[in-house]
């Protein structure tokens, strides 16, 4: 694949993929229907059989066990049918990199132009064109080449993974492992839980799924507790399906299928485990996916931008080019040699280095982004990275360390209680859903296992799934066979709409408002001391029930709390000062409480005088919500979807949001942000939904990242500033000269090979140096900006091509055509030597070699070309490109007219930071 391509796998992590599946797939409302109609029979109906058949049939067709494959047998088959990948993300075999590399329109246009030199016989411009034709497509091959290697290495960095059982070696077949949640069968032996990369799944493994994991590839559901999937990227319905394992043989639609689960997809809430029945290229979206990969992507508003200069430079050429053939060809009379020198002004016109130069300047960013732990999954999004005005964080380990810790385990009236340690302890232990750092501390109690008797005296009988609406889970225990007790824990207000009861004393009384008001000022006082505070709730339940829902979440008594600290990095606050001095203002978008919110902004020294809330924004019309996005900066107590309406509020307003979070509810606000920006250690989906991974969940990082991204994009605007400015100008030098001079102010030979020199001059652009005034406000794409730059830059090298001309013209009296050659030296010395003298003029808003000096690369390239042009009059080539020596007198002038050059440009910039401004 090209650099323009995402770097990392399309079918977990590229929303245009699903997208481009969706537009593909479903044509209508009836989206599940239009999808299996686009796959082949034989993908549909096999997995149908699969759906539709019990569960023996179906593990036996695919020849897998009840508690799943051994290590041994998942190496076979992966040998035998591939790894889990869908063949569009592989590299391009290199002859077709080559001819992505080759093809672009000033490639093209420049290959016309070839063969119109070689069919009129002029041999010199067909090599010279050819040559650049070469060099453009070869160093952005070579180039890309190199850095598809890095992002190979890189994408080791940032991988998904799947939980799999893998039956233990030398075991038989019996039954499906305890971890089956909700599994037909269960075993007192269960299979082993590994973590192994998504490629590595084969058809007949088992894996273990919870919410924010991303469905790896086609399966059949085995067993299933409040499992909702949202299938948005296969059907392109917005609500979430809830699935089940028993299969329903009246669907005769794949994708309405209650028991499959389909590559691509995302698990909402709930858990599950698995059979896999189709992996890679035999999956239902890798099927869709091989018909569409021939199908072109929607540009970017980068790539739009890019295109957009480009074609108005190709226009420009369209309509001077014939201005130059005409007036050449009135005055001198020599149609065909005006319709050569027309063809080279058309070359000169052509800036076949932007690809290049576009490509190897966003892949140099990406690696030395990735030296500073900042993975980009898409190199278009350096740009808005760059661009970034707003970044929006959540709280947890981002301002905070992410290192929570159980500080107090307390009675609903803040007494010391071991018994809700216990409980909690039951609850984080038996869980098998989401997990989470404040399970992890939980757990670290290790002793409790010894204390409580564990594996004498508890089984797990069910679980109720945590999900982001009851912001709740339970789970249910038999303590000694003789009863259940349904243990849950969550966010305070959420477990007191569910309680009826508070244990005070060992004794068990009603929640009336007197205690309930007790409770609130317990949990407050907590939260004000900085602690995050998990309630513990439970009720004893009969011993004869197996099976419980969100529905016996009710009457439940109180026992007290658990309260974590997650205390603020040291590093916090200088990052935030840090981004703010960049032009980065920092929102903090977090679920927790506003009153820990509140205590974690002050120790940050976040400004935090008014906090919104969720409950606040829910009561607001939108008019509402953009301005208090605009007007505060921290918002708490928010859900999924309150995130994505504040993200989407600033961008109405025209704001650049970045968005760093790394949970499942943090997916809609990556998708709807400029860039999303992700954890190595997030859930998948928000990995998936993410253009950026950040390798370490810090402030810091991501600040040298943004200035990084400032620095990619602003050496890629100098290439297109300079070009655009330069090319304007020359086209207004020839005209002048081609109306008034009797012979041609260069030979086509001459022109073409003065523009390829200058091309090579460019090509150490990607590493030069930026001013650091450059990265401190957020650098925007404004293609106006490229317009009005080249009309303002312009014209300013026509004053010195014209001195040239007078100089020539009148000090040496190169005035007929006998001495036409002097005269096309002495301007192809100046125009080789200014056009690559802009470089240095217009590369920084400071004094060029004064105050800001270009990087040795650039500095070396372009000395290089300048000296070329200066001895190729001189040297034994002159005669074969019709150049000659130029006299001593000519150097004093030259010196004065790069002088005047130097100083001109330098005054007008002012002229033009102070109108315009720089970025």
């Amino acid at each position: 694949m090209t650099l323009l391509h995402a770097w990392f796998d399309a079918f977990l992590r590229s929303r245009r993929a699903a997208s481009l599946f969706r537009r593909r797939a479903l044509p209508d409302a009836g989206a599940g229907r239009g999808a299996a109609s686009a796959m082949p029979d034989d993908v549909s109906a096999g997995l149908l059989r699969l759906a539709h058949a019990p569960l023996a049939a179906a593990l036996a067709g695919l020849d897998a066990h009840p508690e799943g494959l051994s290590a041994d047998e998942a190496r076979e088959r992966l040998a035998r049918l591939g790894p889990n990948e869908i063949d569009h993300e592989k590299p391009l075999p290199w002859w077709r990199h080559l001819w992505q590399c080759y093809r672009n329109p000033f490639n093209l246009l420049l290959s016309v132009l070839a063969t119109v030199s070689w069919l009129t016989e002029d041999i010199k411009a067909t090599v010279v064109i050819g040559t650049m034709v070469a060099l453009s497509t070869l160093i952005r091959f070579v180039q890309e080449g190199r850095s598809n290697r890095a992002a190979e290495r890189l994408k080791a960095l940032v991988g998904n993974n799947a939980r799999v059982l893998r039956r233990a070696p030398g075991t038989e077949v019996a039954e499906l492992a305890d971890t089956c949640v909700g599994a037909h069968l269960h075993s007192r032996r269960p299979a082993q839980q590994r973590s192994l990369p998504i490629r590595e799944l084969v058809p007949g493994d088992h894996i273990v799924l919870s919410a924010g994991d991303m469905i790896p590839a086609d399966c059949r559901v085995l067993g299933a507790k409040d499992l909702f999937v949202a299938q948005a990227a296969m059907t392109g319905e917005s609500l979430p399906l809830e699935k089940f394992a028993e299969p329903d043989p009246q669907q005769a639609h794949l994708l309405d299928q209650p028991n499959l689960l389909f590559m691509g997809t995302n698990v909402v809430s709930g858990s599950a485990t698995a059979v896999v029945l189709a992996t890679g290229n035999r999956t239902c979206f890798g099927t869709i996916a091989q018909r569409s990969t021939a199908s072109e992507r929607a540009p970017t508003a980068f790539q739009a931008g890019v295109n957009s200069v480009s074609w108005l430079l190709i226009r420009f050429a369209l309509v001077m080019v014939p201005f130059v053939l005409l007036v050449n060809g009135v005055t001198k009379g020599d149609w065909p040699e005006a319709f050569l020198f027309a063809l080279s002004v058309a070359v000169g016109l052509t800036p076949e280095m932007l690809p290049m130069i576009v490509t190897s300047t966003l892949a140099k960013g990406a690696v030395l982004l990735s030296r500073r732990k900042v993975i980009v999954k898409r190199l278009d999004a350096i740009q808005n990275f760059g661009a970034m005005d707003v970044l929006c964080t959540d709280k947890t380990g981002t301002l905070t360390q992410d290192r929570i810790a159980l500080e107090r385990h307390t009675d609903v009236f803040g007494n010391d209680s071991q018994d809700v340690l216990a409980f909690a302890y039951l609850n984080s232990h038996f869980q098998t859903g989401l997990t989470n750092l404040l399970d992890r501390a939980v757990l670290e109690h290790v002793e409790l296992q010894t204390e409580l008797r564990l594996a004498q005296d508890y089984r797990k009988v069910d679980e109720i799934p945590f999900d982001f609406e009851r912001r709740r889970m339970s789970v249910v225990v038999s303590e000694r066979e003789d009863h259940h007790e349904l243990i849950c824990k969550g966010a305070v207000e959420e477990m007191l709409a569910v309680c009826s009861h508070v244990r005070e004393d060992g004794r068990d009384l009603p929640l009336d408002a007197a205690r309930l008001a007790r409770v609130r000022q317990t949990t407050e006082e907590l939260n004000e001391q900085g602690l995050r505070v998990v309630a513990v709730a439970m009720k004893e339940t009969p011993a004869d029930r197996q099976v419980y829902s969100k529905a016996d979440e009710h009457a439940l008594t109180l026992l007290g709390y658990v309260a974590f600290l997650d205390p603020p990095k040291e590093s916090t606050a200088q990052a935030l000062q840090a981004l703010a001095a960049h032009g980065v203002e920092v929102k903090v978008f977090t679920g927790d409480n506003e009153l820990v919110t509140a205590r974690v902004c002050a120790q940050v020294g976040l400004p935090a005088e008014t906090i919104v809330t969720g409950p606040q924004l829910e009561r607001m019309d939108e008019a509402a919500v953009c301005a208090a996005a605009l007007r505060h900066r921290v918002f708490a107590r928010l859900t999924p979807l309150h995130k994505e309406r504040l993200v989407r509020a600033l961008r109405a307003h025209g704001k650049v949001v970045g968005f760093l979070g790394d949970g499942i509810n943090d997916a809609p606000a990556l998708r709807a942000a400029d860039i999303g920006i992700s954890v190595d250690s997030a859930v998948d989906i928000a990995k998936e939904a993410a253009d950026i991974i950040l390798l370490e969940k810090n402030l810091m990082v991501l600040e040298d990242g943004v200035i990084q991204g400032r620095r990619t994009f602003s050496n890629m605007l100098k290439y297109i500033r300079m070009t655009a400015s330069s090319n304007f100008g020359n086209v207004f030098s020839v005209l002048v000269a081609s109306a008034f001079l009797p012979f041609l102010p260069m030979l086509p030979l001459q022109l073409l090979v003065q523009n390829l020199l200058y091309d090579v001059s460019q090509i150490a652009i990607p590493f030069d140096n930026v001013d650091e005034e450059l990265v401190r406000q957020p650098l925007k794409w404004n293609p106006a900006d490229i317009g009005r730059f080249m009309v303002f830059f312009g014209p300013i090298s026509s004053i010195f091509d014209l001195s040239c001309f007078a100089l020539m013209w009148y000090v040496f009296d190169a005035r007929t055509v006998a001495d036409q050659s002097l005269f096309q030296s002495g301007w192809f010395v100046v125009g080789l030597l200014t056009q690559t003298l802009i470089v240095h003029m217009i590369r920084t808003p400071k004094v060029p070699f004064v105050q800001s000096i270009a990087a040795p690369p650039l500095l070396l390239m372009t000395g290089l070309i300048m000296a070329i042009g200066v001895l190729l009059p001189m040297s034994p080539l002159a005669g074969y490109f019709k150049l000659q020596a130029l006299p001593a007198g000519y150097w004093p002038f030259l010196v004065a007219i790069l002088f005047g050059y130097a100083v001109l440009t330098t005054l007008l910039k002012k002229v033009y930071i102070r109108r315009y401004g720089w970025q």
